[in-house]
């Protein structure tokens, strides 16, 4: 069977005005079994319905917080840097894609970009607005390939169907999270202080997000690999 092509998100170097990658997105998706290509970061629509045509999924990785004029917020001084070129690309692309439900893995501000999208909102500093009784490590120290807080797992969602546990560690290295979900999304996974770590669009073959890096643990945890895996598997049909 032939490699799956899969479109990946690129990441954007404010002072150098560089685009890159974190290598782990691209080989985690080349050891799964696909090919991965960082795109262009454009918002030209007949680019965009092009990439759309042509690859086979696509992977939002992570990066700059999103703007929260997208979700109707003014910018909190606890914000971190915006992309207002990446969150027009990476919402008209998504859009896109799903309208052809082609499947779509989402990491980090993957998970906050599409529940934006379709109409949800963020905690744009979770240290200052998400206070909870229950510590949970959001924003752990490297390495970054070990676990470093369990997050519960919906029995009903594909995430069980994928890892076969109730529970598992992941890593965590973000200051941003879900605040309303949107209503096409269904959280299929939480932290112990409740905060949404994984969801999946239900009307579309495969859409699922994490807000952990597995691309920094695949390595480490054969349950990270099985993401990588089981989302190039889809892009193949």
């Amino acid at each position: 069977m032939e490699k799956p092509y899969i479109g990946v998100m690129p990441l954007y170097d404010d002072e150098k005005g560089n685009y890159w990658i974190v290598p782990g997105y691209m080989k985690a998706v080349e050891e799964a079994g696909g090919i991965p290509v960082m795109l262009p970061l454009t918002a030209d629509p007949a680019i965009l319905r092009s990439m759309a045509d042509t690859f086979d999924g696509f992977l939002f990785p992570g990066g700059h917080d999103v703007n929260p004029a997208r979700y109707g917020e003014a910018i909190s001084p606890l914000c971190g840097r915006v992309n207002d070129e990446r969150d027009e690309m990476e919402i008209s692309l998504f859009h896109r894609v799903i309208e052809r439900d082609k499947p779509i893995l989402g990491i980090c501000r993957g998970i906050q970009l599409i529940n934006v999208a379709l109409g949800g909102s963020l905690y744009q500093d979770l240290p200052a607005q998400f206070p909870s009784s229950v510590k949970v490590v959001h924003k752990q120290a490297p390495p970054y390939d070990r676990g470093a807080h369990p997050v519960a797992i919906d029995k009903e969602s594909p995430l069980y169907r994928l890892f076969g546990t109730e529970s598992v560690m992941v890593n965590s290295k973000h200051h941003q999270g879900i605040k309303r979900l949107a209503d096409r999304l269904l959280p299929i996974a939480r932290a112990e202080d409740g905060l949404v770590e994984a969801v999946c669009m239900p009307d579309k073959t495969f859409v699922i997000a994490v807000q952990w890096h597995p691309e920094l643990s695949y390595g480490a945890d054969p349950l990270q690999f099985r993401l990588f895996v089981e989302f190039v598997n889809q892009c193949r049909k």
